[in-house]
């Protein structure tokens, strides 16, 4: 399998950051790098990524099973997650996840018709100063509110 010449570029300086015979801590940046690029971990995607730092794809597998940020499927062309931990849980992030379900009429893990969002009930997203916290793709949105979601999803459907 071959990546796009800015991610060659770009696995290529991780892999050389890397101290000798440590390789395999660039599994997760590369999988990440990857999963922005092809869509989804496919198994010929994560295959590569294992022969590239001379680990076997189960190991690499273990890894992705562990994180949901690491994914099998495609993601919406916005992927919003939502928090419900403590911090969030305690300023409405339940129910600001409720409320992102019955509007995009999806649930955890799902993406619209359209391929337009998805949707994931996140652990943590190291925001609790400004919950309820979500994440659109890697952007922050923080203090919100079902009306702020409302507000953001509209906003995100013009740009389509």
């Amino acid at each position: 399998m071959t990546f796009s010449p800015e991610l060659e570029t770009r696995l290529e300086t991780l892999m050389r950051s890397c101290p000798p015979g440590r390789e395999a801590s660039a599994l997760i940046p590369m999988l990440l790098y990857a999963q922005d690029e092809t869509g989804a971990l496919t198994s010929e995607v994560v295959e590569e990524v294992a022969r590239r730092l001379g680990i076997t794809p189960l190991q690499a597998d273990e890894v992705i099973s562990y994180y949901s940020m690491l994914r099998r499927r495609p993601a919406g062309r916005h992927h919003l997650q939502i928090c419900t931990n403590v911090s969030c849980m305690l300023r409405g992030g339940q129910e600001l996840y409720g409320h992102a379900c019955k509007r995009l009429g999806i649930r955890n893990h799902e993406v619209t018709a359209d391929g337009e969002f998805s949707l994931e009930e996140a652990e943590c997203l190291g925001a609790c100063s400004w919950a309820p916290a979500m994440l659109v793709n890697y952007d922050y949105h923080q203090d919100m509110t079902p009306e702020k979601l409302d507000r953001l999803i509209d906003s995100l459907e013009k740009k389509h």
